[in-house]
């Protein structure tokens, strides 16, 4: 293994480093495509699910994503990934740290400064925070970032880090971060001129800006993306790229053809499609190369659950910002030839508990770096269950805190504040489910506990808090103990 410098490893703050060998001995590339407010349901190779066909089924039209699909079927499906909060900013700082994001203040979306005080968010990650790309860096990795960051540089915060300094050579963003980026023109091909929208960021300086089409937007990421894969391997270089569109978050403007009927839903899947078909162009590049195909890992997944009317989080309750099931249970597509276990091939793994700050010590244990001091992180080393060679799950338990903005959402009043998944409770060891799969809600002082058997009711309808009060009380207990470790935000009074 490649070993990084403790003074890079010093930042991190809870224990568990990686500890298993890397699978190869190459150092492979990886490629993670984190995509905007889609719906566990969404990615069209998921419908052949018996819980997920109603939910489609009622749609007017389907929208299928084929290159997506041509990676599961050569790949694995997971269907118990979880991202760290049901909300972008949270989400990806936890899947950029490793850590839970509540250690660094980002507990929602980062937007005007006074709206963070207001809530008690930061203004942008903290320079200090680990991350992967930085420890990727040091190994000797060529990193970039195209895409949306939303961890600093939004609005009217102009002096946020830049993205270069949380471990990147290269980056495109749009209004979401700082650097070299990406503004849209929304056109609803009506005839009318095409709008900018930009919520400031074209008045903030700090690097070139150039206007494209709101449905082209991915498509400049994706055409940056392919010139730094070819850079990297022309030097010869592993490369480390993070490839985060912000599509399908609203607004909506896909290309004419793609419009339908003008709704809110027919949009969405235009969206969709197109973006499906663009990320296509950087998923065939490495398809196509010999040594990129066997050498390369590509993760797809989302940041959070969908927008009502927007996508779908089929059997699923929730939505975006709700910590039920359908506000942070993302699909996940892991793909990678000459990495993945072969009889794992075109699978779907229903049973391994997982989140997005496990990707970080996993995909560090897969490229073959070592933190020389054993510092570890929230996530747990899962690099066997990615790669198709196990089926076990994480064993501490996973917990989320809603948005401190979040009490109510959707027309749905008093969402509960804290949320926590047994993440052993399902197997004896790690291989196959014997039991419930619990996950408790409460408010933040424990109260109001709702208590659900996810391997019974993943539809969370049936509450058991009642009928199971020492499970009820060891997860309530659990849980507050853990909120109560982290720092505050402002939600038990914001909008008072």
């Amino acid at each position: 293994m490649i070993a990084v410098p403790a003074l890079l490893a010093a930042a991190v703050l809870a224990p568990g480093a990686p500890d298993e060998a890397p699978p190869t001995d190459r150092r492979p590339n990886v490629v993670v495509v984190f995509i905007d407010d889609l719906g566990w349901a969404d990615f069209s190779c998921f419908h052949d699910r018996a819980d997920v066909r109603p939910a489609i089924a009622a749609r007017p039209t389907e929208a299928r994503t084929p290159n997506v699909d041509r990676l599961a079927a050569e790949g694995l499906r997971f269907g118990r990934f979880y991202v760290n909060s049901p909300i972008c900013s949270p989400s990806r700082t936890a899947l950029t740290t490793g850590q839970y994001p509540q250690r660094w203040s980002i507990g929602s979306y980062l937007a005007h400064r006074q709206l963070n005080a207001d809530r008690g968010v930061a203004n942008w990650l903290d320079p200090a925070a680990p991350t992967l790309p930085r420890l990727l860096q040091a190994a000797g990795y060529r990193t970039g970032h195209f895409g949306k960051w939303h961890m600093g540089g939004q609005r009217d915060v102009a002096e946020a880090p830049l993205i270069p300094e949380y471990g990147f050579d290269e980056s495109l963003t749009n209004f979401e971060g700082l650097g070299p980026r990406v503004l849209p023109l929304l056109d609803a091909y009506d005839g009318s001129k095409p709008k900018p929208h930009a919520l400031g960021s074209d008045t903030l300086g700090r690097g070139p800006i150039r206007w494209e089409n709101r449905d082209d937007v991915t498509a400049a990421f994706v055409a940056d993306a392919l010139t730094f894969v070819d850079e990297a391997q022309a030097a010869g270089e592993p490369f480390y790229l993070n490839l985060w569109p912000d599509d399908v978050h609203t607004p909506l403007f896909p290309p004419a053809a793609r419009r339908g009927d003008g709704s809110k839903g027919e949009l969405y899947r235009g969206v969709l499609k197109t973006m499906d078909a663009q990320l296509g162009l950087l998923f065939d590049r490495i398809r196509h190369d010999d040594a990129l195909r066997e050498n390369t890992l590509i993760l797809v997944c989302s940041d959070n659950g969908p927008e009502r009317g927007a996508g779908s989080a089929g059997p699923l309750r929730g939505l975006k910002a709700m910590l039920y099931e359908g506000g942070v249970r993302s699909p996940l597509v892991v793909w990678g030839p000459g990495l993945v276990e072969p009889a794992a091939v075109n699978s779907f793994n229903g049973d391994s508990l997982f989140s997005a700050c496990d990707l970080v010590p996993s995909l560090l244990t897969i490229c073959g770096v070592e933190l020389e001091d054993g510092p570890g992180f929230d996530g747990e080393n899962l690099a066997d269950v990615l790669l198709g060679r196990a089926n076990r799950s994480r064993t501490e338990p996973l917990f989320f805190r809603r948005p401190p903005d979040r009490d109510r959402y959707f027309g749905v009043d008093d969402l509960p504040d804290l949320a926590v998944l047994d993440g052993a409770a399902g197997s004896s060891d790690g291989s196959s489910p014997v039991g419930p799969r619990w996950k408790l809600l409460c408010e933040y002082d424990g109260s109001q506990a709702q208590l659900y058997d996810l391997a019974a009711d993943p539809g969370e309808t049936t509450d058991l808090a009642a009928a199971h009060p020492a499970v009820r009380a060891r997860l309530r207990d659990a849980v507050v103990a853990w909120h109560e470790s982290l720092p505050p935000d402002h939600g038990e009074t914001f909008g008072d």
